[in-house]
């Protein structure tokens, strides 16, 4: 059923039509500015105020009985009022509707509601008065009114200004004096400066204001005093008539103003009439008269606001819905009236009306009529302009309409609730904001409940119906949100269902049962739920990135390697290395263990050669540590918009303590999650250790606890005996390379892993020292020296290289050694120069390094280069060169007789190289004696490549057969060279004590070279079958085909 909206029934004033509501000092008239003319067109012009006054029974009252006063009845009327309404109840209403009349008297007889007054005053016309205003909050003793060019007295007294507008300036010379020693005058006096021709009206508004700021002048006293005679005097007079309003806002006083406000009340309450202006039952009627603009027609006789027929139509259609669901709506709502309850509180739903009259009642700072009237000018206008622009067609003004995203409005709730801190609560969870929760979940829901906006309008109705948990108890109960904001064709069952999704969502919403309040204080499980459920995945693997790298990186034992996804990024070295896969890689997934498996044998583009140096650490399944995760990163960022969330400091500290928990917990959750070993096993193959339950408490590092599980079972150890390695002698080797043992341990899965390379140093520190070990360094020529056998070494002095070797006994040194020196023989003239050199040759035949020649000669000198410079006797000499205990010798013929060269000799005689290499030839000259005789400028020629002046022959790309020619002195030689590439092939067998000399002399100088190949055929007559496994996964491990024949 189509109802016809609000708006259609009800006009708002053009001010709320236009979206510009008063401020609200229009809801808060200054009775000073009233007289001066300077208030707002609603209070200054009296027809206007009228029109917008509804005239409750109490204020028609007052008025009346003013009336009948000035009239000169004494019978049942007072002479001094006093306004008990409480702040903002609308006292200064009350004395404005009282100074207009007095001011206008007859004038006044047509005014809206004026003859309502007249009736109950039983008078014919309104009698005019002199009127005297005092106002608190605007007199000031120390500047005064009036002096100077305004031509009147200057006034400074409370008793002056009165008798002044009273009298003129006939009245203040009654009490000049008084005024100007600030002393309250008699009440003798204060009959002298009364009008004597017509009433009296004498209005004192805000004293408190007044006695607060004269205190310590005294004037607070006079004040007093001066009160006490007015009351006097005006109670002994028949025309006179004294209203007086005391209060201020009791929120604001301190010890002295109460003790002062409880002396003005003694006076007040013994002279004078206390006045109550409205009840609870007339405050509909005040509000829309105030708010809403009506015609004649619309007012009844009484001033009660008559709806129209589609009005009463709208408030049938509520009123049946109530009476339908009668058990379902507070106890105390009048069901069976529901229809009148509707009407009187038009277009409002009665529970707006209802919160503020009863509930708000309790909260300090509410400022009752005033503050009504003031929200609900800024909701009017706020919801009528939505009704066009986001088309609602609400039929009434619910509870749950407030417009909350207005920070005016919501500034003007939080004044009234005492409480500006409810900001974030509102924002965050009802409105203000586009991600304020009931918001959001509107747009989330359903077609009807969107359409309803039931999310936003059942917070709303729970943050007025439990006042914004202002006061303690104060709630609002299932039964009341569902009157507060069930409609004629809403499904009843969709607000329990809207309650639900607040519970869970909305950050300050308490729930007690069907109870529901909302405050300040924010619900930590709510919003940590809430922050949970949003952690991006990217900051999940941040966050597990970082727990993990903390949890692998305390001490260092081991530097593990993080998250690898290439096998380049795990390094190839001799040295024990722990992977940390990332949680994607878990081990019940056969693409992780190809993973694993593909990384190790793999190093890049290369073959691994370290292979069983690696240990590999994954998880089961990452779902525990993602929940953890996701846990410390709901909580941080609590902690990060804990200002923004308005956390109390309990709460902090709750977060913070959450934090230091959930950082504990993931850290557990790495320990329990990381409990996966993988290595390389002995037959070649991926083994996974499962290391069961375990916690941080289980060792010092995780590191620690992988390393003691793996010394358990042998896999790991941290020392290594002599013994084992003679038992795990290479069959293949005499001797063995101290790098080649230690690369043993971390290159084949059938050796234990050393934790430290310290240990095989120890090793052979003991095997030397025991004499299970010799271990000696080789020199480039193969000598052995120095050797250490049976002798102490200490593990720092062992040197890890291919230079140093072990061996079960010590090798036998080389025998002594001789030198060559060249030329052996020569023929020199007195003064010549002649070179010698030298070679150090051991007893295998092999060259000899060595730092330094002794030479030493006869018949001439020579320098340490071997440069021979021959003495001026002929004769034959010798040169002697010594080095290693080793010497040798030339022979040296010193002539000046006329030798000539005779031949020469070109070695070698016979070449063979190949093309694009290299030959040096030597030319030698000899007398006719056959002794060797300096040449000097021999001229080299080749009939193909090229020869420098040195004799060294490049050849050229041709192959063929060449001639090389050197020339001196007339005398030439000559020497054969072949040009052709050769391919030498060797087949034999080689007994495997020369295993390391064949490579060492043979192999060595063509390994470089792209054109060397090398064939091994393996026969071996009584192998096991557990020996050829471990030959096949040798050679798989050297990346080579593992087809081996066995017969």
């Amino acid at each position: 059923m189509a109802l016809t909206p609000w708006h259609k029934s009800a006009t708002p004033r053009v001010d709320l039509r236009k979206g510009k509501p008063l401020d609200a000092a229009e809801f808060a008239v200054n009775l000073d500015r009233v007289r001066d003319g300077k208030a707002p067109d609603d209070y200054k012009d009296p027809k206007q105020f009228f029109e917008r006054t509804y005239l409750t029974k109490n204020l028609t009252a007052l008025a009346a009985e003013v009336q009948r006063r000035f009239s000169g009845i004494k019978t049942e009327t007072s002479a001094v009022f006093n306004m008990a309404t409480q702040f903002g109840g609308g006292k200064t209403h009350a004395l404005t509707l009282l100074y207009h009349l007095a001011r206008n008297g007859p004038a006044a007889n047509g005014w809206p509601g004026v003859d309502k007054i007249l009736a109950k005053a039983g008078l014919n016309s309104v009698p005019g008065a002199a009127i005297a205003v005092f106002v608190g909050t605007e007199f000031d003793s120390i500047t005064g009114k009036g002096g100077g060019a305004s031509g009147e007295p200057l006034r400074k007294t409370p008793w002056g200004e009165i008798a002044f507008q009273l009298s003129g300036t006939q009245g203040f010379d009654l009490v000049e004096e008084h005024d100007r020693q600030r002393i309250a005058p008699g009440g003798d006096v204060i009959r002298s400066f009364l009008p004597k021709d017509r009433p009296c009206l004498i209005l004192m508004d805000e004293l408190m204001n007044y006695v607060s700021r004269n205190r310590d002048s005294g004037l607070s006293d006079q004040l007093y005093n001066f009160i006490q005679n007015l009351t006097n005097v005006a109670s002994g007079e028949d025309k006179v008539v004294l209203v007086v309003s005391i209060p201020g806002s009791q929120m604001e006083m301190n010890e002295a103003d109460f003790s002062d406000y409880n002396s003005f009340k003694k006076i007040m309450d013994k002279h004078g009439k206390a006045v109550m202006i409205s009840a609870e039952a007339e405050t509909s009627q005040i509000i829309r008269r105030r708010l809403f603009e009506w015609s004649p027609e619309e007012i009844s006789p009484d001033g009660t606001i008559l709806l129209g027929n589609e009005a009463k139509k709208t408030c049938k259609a509520y009123a049946t819905w109530v009476k339908a669901h009668r058990n379902q709506v507070p106890g105390w709502f009048p069901v069976d009236h529901a229809e009148e309850m509707f009407e009187a509180a038009y277009p409002f739903h009665p529970m707006v009306l209802s919160v503020f009259e009863t509930k708000w009642q309790a909260l300090p700072r509410f400022q009752r009529t005033r503050g009504i009237l003031r929200l609900l000018a800024l909701w009017v206008s706020k919801v009528y302009q939505e009704s066009y622009t986001d088309a609602h067609s609400d039929a009434l003004i619910g509870l749950g309409t407030a417009p909350l995203e207005d920070p005016i409005f919501r500034a003007a709730i939080f004044e009234q609730l005492g409480e500006d801190r409810l900001e974030g609560s509102v924002t965050t969870d009802i409105a203000g904001r586009k991600e304020a929760h009931a918001v959001r979940l509107d747009n989330e829901a359903s077609s009807a409940i969107k359409k309803a906006r039931l999310h936003r309008k059942v917070a709303t109705v729970i943050l007025f119906a439990s006042n914004g948990g202002q006061t303690h108890g104060t709630e609002a109960t299932l039964p009341e949100i569902r009157l507060a904001v069930a409609e004629p064709d809403l499904d009843i069952g969709n607000i329990e269902t809207v309650l639900d999704a607040l519970s869970v969502n909305c950050y300050y919403l308490e729930a007690y049962g069907t109870s529901y309040r909302f405050g300040l204080q924010i619900q930590l499980p709510k919003i940590h739920a809430d922050r949970k459920a949003s952690v991006p995945k990217q900051e999940i693997d941040e966050c597990l990135r970082d727990a993990i790298f903390r949890v692998f990186n305390e001490g260092n034992i081991i530097k593990p390697v993080f998250f690898p996804e290439n096998s380049s990024d795990i390094p190839d070295t001799p040295a024990l290395t722990l992977i940390v896969l990332s949680p994607d890689h878990r081990r019940p997934d056969s693409r992780t263990i190809e993973l694993i498996e593909s990384m190790t044998k793999d190093h890049g583009a290369s073959s691994r050669t370290y292979k069983s140096a690696l240990i590999w650490s994954l998880v089961d399944n990452d779902a525990s540590l993602t929940s953890e995760a996701r846990n410390a990163l709901a909580w941080e960022k609590i902690h990060f918009e804990s200002e923004q969330l308005h956390l109390n400091e309990r709460q902090n500290r709750e977060v913070n303590e959450k934090i230091g928990k959930a950082k504990r917990d993931l850290k557990e959750a790495v320990w329990r999650s990381y409990k996966n070993l993988a290595l390389l096993g002995k037959d070649n193959r991926i083994y996974l250790m499962d290391l069961g339950l375990i916690h941080s408490s289980a060792a010092r590092t995780i590191v620690d606890l992988y390393l003691l599980q793996l010394k358990q079972k042998d896999i790991i150890t941290s020392s290594i005996s002599p013994n084992f390695l003679v038992k795990n002698w290479p069959p293949a080797f005499s001797i063995w390379s101290t790098r080649s043992v230690r690369d043993a341990f971390f290159a084949s899965p059938l050796y234990p892993r050393l934790l430290n390379q310290q240990a095989v140093k120890e090793a052979i520190s003991k095997g030397v020292s025991n004499g299970i070990l010799a271990y000696f360094g080789q020199s480039e020529e193969g000598e052995y020296d120095p050797i250490y056998y049976r002798t102490d070494l200490l593990p720092d002095d062992v040197e890890i290289s291919e230079e140093w070797f072990i061996a079960k006994e010590p090798p036998k040194r080389s025998g002594p050694c001789t030198i060559v020196v060249t030329p052996e023989q020569i023929s020199i003239k007195p003064g010549d120069e002649v070179q010698f050199s030298a070679k150090v040759i051991n007893d295998r035949g092999q060259e000899v390094q060595t730092d330094a020649i002794d030479w030493k000669a006869t018949g001439g000198s020579i320098d340490q280069l071997g440069l021979f410079r021959a003495g001026d006797i002929e004769g034959t000499y010798s040169v002697n060169a010594a080095a290693r205990d080793a010497t040798g010798s030339a022979s040296v013929v010193i002539s000046a007789g006329g030798r000539s060269l005779k031949r020469i000799v070109v070695s070698p005689q016979d070449a063979h190289i190949g093309p694009g290499r290299t030959q040096t030839f030597v030319a030698v000259g000899l007398d006719a004696d056959g002794l060797e005789m300096p040449l000097a400028g021999v001229d080299w020629r080749a009939t193909g490549g090229t020869i420098d002046v040195n004799g060294i022959f490049q050849a050229g790309m041709e192959e063929g057969f060449f001639t090389i020619t050197a020339s001196a002195e007339g005398v030439s030689s000559s020497s054969n060279l072949i040009v052709k590439a050769l391919s030498p092939h060797w087949a034999g067998e080689i007994p495997h004590q020369k295993w390391t000399q064949f490579y060492n002399r043979i192999l060595s100088k063509f390994a470089a070279r792209k054109g060397l190949k090398l064939l091994v055929a393996v026969d071996i007559s009584d192998a096991s079958m557990e020996e050829v496994e471990e030959m096949r996964s040798a050679l798989r491990e050297l990346g080579l085909e593992d087809d081996v024949e066995v017969d």
